[in-house]
């Protein structure tokens, strides 16, 4: 399973763009289509036990991508290998292909400056492929963060809200994030 292999080479584990209690298997069955081909699996669990060796692991995670194009769990995987290689120029293109990915899947603007609350239920935690754009975009504007891109960020998150004011994906706790930005350097 891609949760499996994943995970045994550290590719898809916690971070703050994707949720500790998101659960895998969850997100296999109703965001990926279910299980992937034996060969795509397979490359994806050999990038995870070649994570320390960054060449071949990601060699192994664009032949899984050259065999599923466009599937969500190699999309994942690739974005957070590169996350967590500190690569962030590299883990926002792929979030950016993720969320157009997202966008397609739900039948929304390409743009998402222009999707609306009433496009999709992105306030329920049982509409699967909306609560997937919202984890998207989530990662998009962290990411965003992280580049120093603030005002990009705090788009991106304050769109999270409109989509849903009951904030099931904490984007608040981010937006908290970025409005303390640089005051550790004015307190010193």
């Amino acid at each position: 399973m891609a949760d499996q292999c994943a995970t045994e080479g550290g590719i898809v584990t916690a971070n703050p763009a994707m949720p500790a209690d998101m659960d895998p298997e969850w997100l296999e069955r109703s965001c990926f289509g279910g299980h992937l081909p034996e060969q795509v699996e397979q490359h994806l669990r050999l990038a995870g036990l070649n994570y320390q060796h960054d060449e071949i692991a990601e060699r192994h995670l664009f032949q899984a991508q050259a065999l599923a194009p466009g599937h969500a769990a190699v999309l994942i995987a690739l974005y957070r290998f590169y996350f967590y290689k500190g690569r962030l120029a590299d883990a926002l293109e792929v979030a950016e292909r993720c969320l157009a990915k997202a966008a397609r899947d739900n039948r929304l603007n390409g743009d998402w400056r222009r999707v609306r609350q009433g496009d999709a239920e992105f306030g329920s935690y049982d509409a699967i492929l909306p609560r997937f754009y919202l984890f998207t975009l989530k990662a998009w504007g962290y990411l965003q963060m992280r580049l120093g891109r603030l005002e990009e960020s705090h788009a991106a998150l304050t769109k999270m809200l409109e989509l849903d004011p009951s904030d099931k994906l904490n984007a608040t706790v981010l937006l908290k994030v970025l409005a303390r930005h640089g005051q550790e350097d004015d307190d010193e």
